[in-house]
């Protein structure tokens, strides 16, 4: 008997050592079928995860993303507010029919609707009502009645919605989208490591493609409801909320933009019917970007091209400017010594060459140079553009930041960034001439020597631009000086032209984001104001405001005298540019300048693009409505 007993003891120790050196093995020592779906450097303890996952429906409440802040601290991206979630549970578990009809109610449909739609659920999901992108938003009376329902598998829980549905999608702000090539690209460490998965959402344009590392955060919100084998919940368990632990996160990305002033241009821009074109509002100060929009209309998500071209932010895309660029060749011309402020001019309407003509029919008969810019006249300004060289024309236009990216950069790294940083990548450079065809450039090894490398590149750039500028002859400077041929800026560079003007000649780069925060307010870093770096120095302070008072007289009794009337006076040029489209002759109507005249706070550049020739020049219309929008704002001071 004691035999027997001691046999029995034997083999149930037996089969528990078996057993527990099966769940060792299992815990610590895992194995190849762990290790394929596990990362090598997060395999252990994966047999407890899984187990934990065969049990729990995972649903993301916050991405973690970082939020835009405009200049006031009004929320541009970010808001939380009260939704349903539905998780795949059983029918029969789901609770009581009566709260299913109550519930049904609650949310506008039809129970038979609800349960369509519940039934098909295979993944935990946030209720969306018939052709929205958004979760449905829940009053504060629909979630005290749905809370006190007593159904399994439904919860009231909070819902981060990135773009408000009261503002309208902002190119300069951009959007997100999945972009699982560009994860696997660059990120493909982190994605190894399980910080970031092919299915997040990623910046696609504007800020939120320029920022996108630091926006990215440290990690999502999600909530865990758990249910076992069989589909039902299990009771005791019911929710966790996971977070990350870190108390910084997400970031708070604090922009120069004005909300209010952004949301009444685009208001006033639709109620006005402008189809295609740009408008660019910056502080004269420093040239902040205080208002950014863009037409047509950004449609995230609606995109017809694979790069979503259709929605590009023309404020930021070069165009032929036309006689707003006669700006630059006046200055060229006063600072070259080409021209005398007091010489007079001969304008019959016609220059006789090139096909070239003044837009008044029979001429503007004798003017000055101020005049000339007043009454934007053709062949004055032919005639001096004739009088430079290329060289002259295009030392002036680089001193002014014509022809390169103007918005805010740095090639060095400082703070959290790595550089190069450019906070408007999309901007165009445009420029004054042609490339020259057939210049062979580039660089090239250049040997071993990685200076040796730079040199012969800048040399080659150095033999283009002298290639360039030589095969430039006086046809092609009476037409460039008009801001015709090959001549092209974006209204971003146009309004920078102003700043530049009105603080004598010293040329800001366009600044869109002022300092980066953690989420308890703490400063992360600061994007300073700062000038741009001199190609060749900078203009006279004397050709400036030489060429201010010409902007006067545009507006006093000039093309655009018809502006004169308003809350603030202003100051500004005209310009409309021949151009094509699909074949056909179209205009590309312009209006730069700047307000209040006597104290200036706003400069402006408008662009209408694809008006049919002939037509009135909406855009200085539009610069007056916006200057007056300006105006009235609470921060206006009216002077």
């Amino acid at each position: 008997m004691f035999k027997r007993i001691w046999l029995a003891a034997w083999l149930i120790s037996l089969i528990m050592l078996v057993y527990i050196g099966r769940l060792a093995w299992l815990q610590l020592m895992p194995g190849s079928s762990s290790a394929a779906v596990l990362s090598q450097q997060d395999s252990r303890g994966g047999w407890q995860r899984l187990s934990v996952q065969q049990r729990q429906r995972n649903l993301v409440l916050d991405t973690g993303r970082g939020d835009f802040y405009d200049r006031h601290g009004e929320p541009i991206t970010g808001e939380t507010y009260s939704a349903v979630a539905l998780f795949p549970i059983r029918k029969e578990m789901r609770g009581q029919k009566e709260d299913l009809t109550k519930l049904s109610g609650l949310l506008g449909i039809t129970e038979e609707k609800l349960l369509q739609k519940w039934d098909a659920v295979r993944e935990p999901v946030f209720w969306k009502a018939d052709g929205e992108q958004r979760p449905l938003r829940l009053t504060a009376a629909q979630t005290k009645q749905i809370k006190e329902l007593k159904l399994n598998g439904m919860r009231v829980l909070p819902y981060r919605n990135r773009y408000l549905p009261q503002f309208e999608a902002k190119h300069v702000i951009g959007f997100t989208s999945q972009h699982p090539e560009w994860l696997q690209a660059v990120h493909a460490n982190e994605l190894a490591s399980g910080k970031r998965k092919l299915a997040e959402q990623v910046g696609g344009s504007g800020l939120e493609k320029s920022l996108d590392k630091l926006l990215h955060g440290v990690g999502a919100t999600s909530v865990s409801y758990f249910i076992d084998g069989q589909n039902a919940p299990m009771h005791g368990l019911d929710m966790r909320i996971t977070q990350p632990g870190n108390r910084y996160y997400p970031l708070k990305a604090i922009t120069t933009i004005d909300l209010k002033l952004q949301n009444e241009i685009e208001e006033y821009l639709d109620e006005q019917g402008m189809q295609e074109g740009a408008i660019v509002v910056l502080d004269t100060s420093n040239a902040d970007i205080v208002a950014m929009v863009s037409r047509p209309q950004l449609k995230p998500g609606q995109f017809q091209s694979s790069d979503g071209s259709e929605w590009a932010n023309h404020a930021l895309k070069a165009a032929a400017p036309g006689s707003v660029f006669k700006l630059v060749t006046e200055a060229a011309a006063l600072e070259s010594g080409a021209v005398n402020r007091h010489e007079m001019f001969f304008c019959n309407g016609e220059y006789g060459k090139y096909g070239l003509s003044c837009w008044k029919e029979g001429g503007h008969g004798h003017v000055t140079l101020e005049e000339g810019l007043a009454q934007s006249c053709n062949i004055v300004f032919a005639t001096i553009a004739e009088r430079l060289k290329a060289s002259e024309l295009k030392r002036t236009a680089d001193a002014l930041g014509i022809g390169r990216q103007a918005g805010w950069h740095r090639e060095d790294a400082f703070g959290p960034f790595a550089a190069p940083l450019r906070l408007l990548e999309e901007e165009e450079s445009g420029q004054l001439f042609a490339p020259v065809s057939g210049l062979k450039t580039g660089g090239g090894s250049g040997g071993h020597d990685g200076k040796r490398s730079g040199k012969r590149e800048a040399a080659l750039k150095a033999r283009e631009q002298a290639a360039m500028l030589e095969a430039v002859d006086g046809g092609v400077l009476a037409q460039s000086g008009i801001g015709q041929r090959d001549v092209t800026m974006s209204p971003l560079q146009a309004a920078n032209l102003i700043v530049t003007l009105l603080n004598e000649g010293r040329v800001m780069e366009p600044r869109l984001v002022s300092e980066i925060r953690y989420a308890n307010g703490q400063r992360m870093v600061k994007l300073p104001a700062q000038r741009a770096q001199a190609i060749h120095g900078r203009i006279k302070p004397a050709t400036a405001h030489a060429l201010l008072r010409g902007m006067k007289a545009v507006v006093d009794h000039g093309t655009g005298r018809s502006i004169r009337q308003g809350l603030w006076a202003v100051a500004g040029k005209s310009g409309t540019a021949e151009t094509t489209r699909a074949g056909i002759a179209r205009n590309n109507q312009w209006f730069a300048g700047y307000g209040p005249v006597k104290k200036p706070r706003y400069a402006i550049a408008v662009l209408v693009e694809n008006q049919p020739p002939g037509s009135a020049n909406q855009a200085t219309k539009l610069f007056r409505g916006v200057m007056d929008i300006a105006a009235a704002l609470p921060s206006g001071d009216g002077s």
